[in-house]
């Protein structure tokens, strides 16, 4: 069988969903992808500069390029030698090396691989020293691509054994002895396609897309080619507003600079580079925000020298400056340190109430309460005068009094005592009378 029929043959075969999704991620590349975004804010009158950096948009002149891609595949063998070894390589040129004597006429790849980006490697008369873990390298050094495809090959002796599917990471190729197999190594991106000059290969190009205006209605701003060719869009003022660097393509810089920022400038900014030699379609987008203008610093008048200083100090006091600063924390830290003021003015009150509050109870209970009129005060202290002497004079008497006996103490008792006075009896005695 053909190398080529046994690749058509291989189209025929029905191949795991997960790997096929692997293979168009690695070839499509006819749309450019966003790989970057980005929300910048600048005050109005401001300068901006939406950097947009890829080194591979580098253009290196290299004269050896039938040398710069080449596909090469090796195999990772399992224990107990667990080494690895190359099996077969190509370059551009159509040049292809077979490694280690016994793959000699067994192990091939396709003459016309980098025609129709099919890599695949045949392997014929399938042996058990043939299992292990085959990857399939891909260089491409001019255009620094470098991808790599690993397919696990198993060999069974029994044919009801024989499958492929998808580990979930590689692969997985379960063979009969003495069969032949091919292992898919597919890369149809135009990076291995040569045509046209290479100023015509490299373009960046600026977009500007305007609030609430579709994608598809875009504003093209800037065209910068890699021969140096640059080309400006819109009003002149517009023009002189952004601009690119011309040495953009030496040092991989694609950053546009805006001047003189106005609420009009914003929008979404696409840096959109294209190296179609190395099927490079990338996109970085920018959210260009523009805020009210920065608070510049007043300075207070000046008299002028022929002026008097008295009209200068009455013209300087009409003058007021009011700074108001855009963000809210300014306003609220003033706020909060006013509240926590009267707070702490409030507790200081309340400890003093409740202090002045506990020594009135105390001296409430050391003296007790004696609410009586005036009137009647006087009239108690008058009468507690009069008792005094009184009590005096008892004692004086009892003092100077010799006791002989018990009857005449009595009797000086009895003398002291108050005396009673019946109402009964004396009405009694006035009634009979």
């Amino acid at each position: 069988m053909k190398i080529p029929d046994v690749i058509q043959a291989l189209l025929l075969v029905q191949i795991p969903a997960a790997f096929l999704f692997t293979a168009v991620l690695a070839q499509s590349d006819s749309s450019s992808v966003v790989v970057a975004g980005y929300n910048v804010s600048a005050p109005t009158g401001s300068r901006v500069v939406l950097q947009c950096v890829s080194g591979r948009m580098v253009w290196t002149r290299d004269s050896l390029k039938d040398r710069q891609r080449v596909v090469h595949w090796d195999l990772y063998r399992p224990g107990p030698d667990y080494a690895m070894e190359r099996v077969a390589d190509m370059f551009s040129a159509g040049d292809q090396r077979i490694y280690n004597g016994h793959n000699q006429g067994r192990v091939s790849l396709s003459q016309s691989a980098f025609n129709d980006g099919n890599f695949s490697l045949v392997i014929r008369d399938i042996a058990i020293s043939d299992r292990g873990l085959y990857s399939c390298n891909l260089h491409h050094h001019y255009c620094h691509l470098y991808e790599t495809i690993r397919i696990q090959v198993n060999v069974t002796k029994l044919r009801r054994k024989e499958q492929r599917f998808w580990d979930g990471q590689k692969a997985v190729f379960v063979v009969l002895v003495g069969s032949t197999v091919v292992l898919p190594c597919v890369n149809r991106r135009s990076v291995w396609t040569e045509d046209g000059s290479e100023e015509e290969q490299q373009v960046v190009h600026w977009d500007r897309q305007p609030p609430g205006v579709r994608h598809d209605r875009a504003d093209r701003l800037i065209d910068l080619y890699a021969s140096g060719e640059q080309r400006s869009y819109g009003p002149l003022f517009l023009q002189r507003k952004m601009n690119i660097s011309a040495k953009s393509f030496s040092q991989g810089d694609f950053s546009l600079a805006i001047s003189a920022l106005q609420p009009g400038d914003q929008g979404l900014y696409t840096c959109h580079l294209h190296h179609h030699y190395c099927g490079l379609h990338e996109r970085r987008q920018f959210q260009l925000t523009v805020g009210p203008p920065e608070p510049r610093a007043t300075v207070a008048p000046r008299a002028l020298p022929n002026q008097d200083k008295e009209d200068s100090k009455a013209e300087a006091s009409r003058v007021i400056n009011f700074i108001l600063p855009d963000q809210r924390h300014h306003f609220l830290l003033p706020l909060g340190y006013i509240l926590t003021t009267l707070l702490l003015l409030a507790f200081i009150v309340l400890i003093i109430i409740i202090i002045t509050h506990r020594r009135k109870t105390k001296a409430g209970e050391f003296y007790p309460q004696t609410s009586l009129r005036s009137n009647r005060g006087d009239m108690a202290t008058n009468e507690f005068e009069m008792d005094v002497p009184e009590v005096k004079t008892c004692n004086q008497e009892e003092k100077k009094l010799d006791y002989k006996n018990n009857l005449l103490r009595e009797k000086v008792q009895m003398s002291t005592l108050p005396k009673v006075i019946d109402l009964d009896k004396e009405m009694e005695k006035v009634y009979w009378k």
